[in-house]
């Protein structure tokens, strides 16, 4: 029992809520609950110092059981249907004497509250010495039908550490790799890698702090599933401020949407298989097979939509043939019997693309049947093996219809939809465009044969991949013509950069050349008309044309065309930005 000292430090404290809305929509996803007025309650000059004094003084499980009741019954007067509530779990939690499961399910019936509208947070502050009690911690309250989020990713070793151990359904990247997110490429290559590697285990990723555009747009391209920051809401605590759709957010991706079509996935391959609700019993269960008898499985979603895992009908099919079971069946308490059947499935969000949907079936190939697809994290649909691999072939096509096939970089298609891109978004970003073109390519290709000419175009293409950043853009354009496009870049860096590339190019070329002409500094060969002459040995030329809010689209492709000549005179970059 909570002693006069806690009784009245909970007197004084209250929660408020920050949205969590969906990167493209705008939609509000979930709150999570923020405790406040900790200093006016105790002169705790943190969250953390709370928790650590009642940690200290043995009361940390039965001061959290109250804060939950305080949490949820706040979240329940929010007046927005099928979101969730984050709520923020101390890992001590595990180590305390009273600790018991059930507690929350029964504030929640007293609340009226369904389980999965709750995702309790772990972080990895507190201690990961006993792996194993967090792992069965978060298997208590996953089988009791919470869902589990991993707070502020990416602060420290142990993350990792309870990635593994945890089963959690979202990954919350914390707020230094957010911050500044677009200036920096070590944290773009960070979050990204920590995208990919979440959307192939099933997880959906939180962006936590994003507070300007330009976070938010990199956010966007790096492919987080949620937002949450100063930018949608600053915490608060009167609920009649939480939105159930943020309408900056949806006119930011409305501006910012891509005209590309690959690696979308083709919605004709997705069967929209029928769903049962959790709550159904057995002989709605066996009414559904009836039903469709060609369907060897019934997806089962829990009251908000979401996809709580499957019941493949071989599973019950010897069970249906008996008597018991026809008078089970009529029984309406039947679906707690029916909760041992379903099988847990890792679906993916139909915006994560082809590639991220094969590479999750290849991780999670227990299912060979295919895979589940979710639309902003509500059940949608299956994708069978047969289309499965229609959509992996037509996406082979896709990416080698546009892919230089000597250097194996896009093509022209990608040059387009970069530039139009570019346009489109020129008001938040800021971008520059390279067109590198080699000087005196053809003499030097008649002289020393088609092959040397392709060692030359694929050296200067491993520069270009090993000079530039992961998320810098790199095309072939054809021949001895290459396209770079970055963006959000400090200019004298990208001038820095381009000369560079070009130093190394005319210093890694010289191999190519004989002994003699290495000594002459040039070749001697015949030109376009014929006649002999001499020719520099080979080196590269590069416009830079920066593309800003002020930039008119109509005095493109004449700056361009005049600045492309102008490049191949001297042999520094050539630069200029378009008004």
């Amino acid at each position: 029992m909570l002693n006069d000292k806690w009784k009245d430090i909970l007197t004084r404290l209250d929660f408020a809520f920050q949205p969590i809305v969906n990167v493209k929509s705008g939609k509000l996803y979930a709150v999570e609950a923020l405790l406040r007025n900790v200093k006016e309650a105790g002169w705790y000059h943190s969250i953390f110092a709370l928790f650590d004094d009642a940690y200290r003084d043995g009361v940390l499980y039965q001061l959290d059981l109250v804060l939950r009741e305080m949490a949820f019954s706040k979240f329940a007067e929010i007046n927005i249907p099928n979101i969730q509530l984050f709520y923020n779990l101390d890992n001590r939690l595990i180590y305390m004497p009273d600790v018991s499961y059930g507690d929350t399910s029964e504030i929640l019936k007293k609340l009226n509250l369904e389980r999965k509208q709750i995702c309790f947070e772990l972080s990895e502050r507190g201690t990961m010495q006993d792996p194993s009690s967090i792992t069965n911690m978060v298997n208590k309250y996953k089988q009791e039908g919470f869902d589990i989020a991993i707070d502020d990713f990416g602060t420290g070793i142990a993350g990792f550490q309870l990635l593994y151990h945890a089963d959690s359904n979202f990954i919350k990247i914390d707020r230094f790799f957010i911050d500044n997110i677009h200036k920096d490429a070590k944290k773009r290559l960070f979050c990204s890698s920590i995208v990919n590697m979440a959307h192939i285990m099933g997880i959906k990723v939180i962006a936590e702090g994003v507070e300007t555009k330009e976070e938010y747009f990199t956010c966007k391209d790096i492919g987080a599933d949620l937002i949450q920051g100063y930018l949608i809401q600053k915490p608060t605590s009167d609920i009649s401020e939480i939105k159930m759709t943020y309408n900056d957010t949806k006119a930011f991706n409305k501006k910012d949407k891509r005209k590309s079509k690959s690696n979308i996935i083709d919605k004709i391959k997705i069967d929209k298989i029928p769903s049962l609700n959790i709550g159904t019993n057995l002989n709605e269960l066996f009414k559904f097979f009836k039903k469709y008898p060609t369907n060897s499985f019934a997806p089962i979603v829990d009251s908000i939509g979401q996809l709580s895992g499957v019941i493949y009908e071989e599973d019950i099919k010897q069970f249906s043939y008996s008597a018991y079971a026809i008078s089970l069946a009529k029984n309406d308490k039947s679906n707690e019997k029916l909760k041992k059947y379903i099988k847990e499935v890792v679906p993916v969000e139909i915006t994560w693309g082809v590639d991220k949907v094969l590479e999750s079936y290849n991780m999670h190939a227990s299912n060979k049947k295919g895979i589940f697809v979710t639309q902003n994290n509500k059940y949608y649909g299956f994708i069978n093996l047969q289309n499965l691999l229609s959509l992996s072939y037509n996406r082979n096509l896709e990416i080698a219809s546009d892919q230089n096939p000597l250097t194996k970089l896009s093509g022209n298609q990608k040059i387009e939809e970069f530039l139009s891109n570019s346009f489109q978004n020129k008001d938040e970003n800021s971008f520059q465009i390279v067109y590198f073109d080699f000087n005196d390519f053809k003499p030097f290709n008649d002289a020393y044969g088609f092959r040397q000419g392709d060692r030359a175009i694929l050296m200067f293409a491993d520069i270009l991949k090993k000079e530039l950043d992961y998320d810098d853009f790199i095309a072939h354009i054809g021949g001895d013509d290459f396209f770079v496009g970055f963006k959000n870049k400090d200019f004298s860096l990208v001038y820095n950069l381009v000369a560079k590339i070009q130093q190394q190019f005319c210093s890694n070329t010289k191999d190519l050349y004989s002994k003699k002409d290495k000594e002459h500094n040039y070749i001697q060969t015949k030109d376009r008309f014929g006649i002999e002459r001499k020719f520099k040995l080979l080196g590269v030329a590069s416009a830079v044309v920066e593309i800003t809010k002020k930039t008119n689209k109509d005095n493109f492709d004449l700056a361009l065309g005049t600045i492309k000549k102008e490049s191949k005179k001297i042999d520094t970059p050539l630069c200029v930005s378009i008004l």
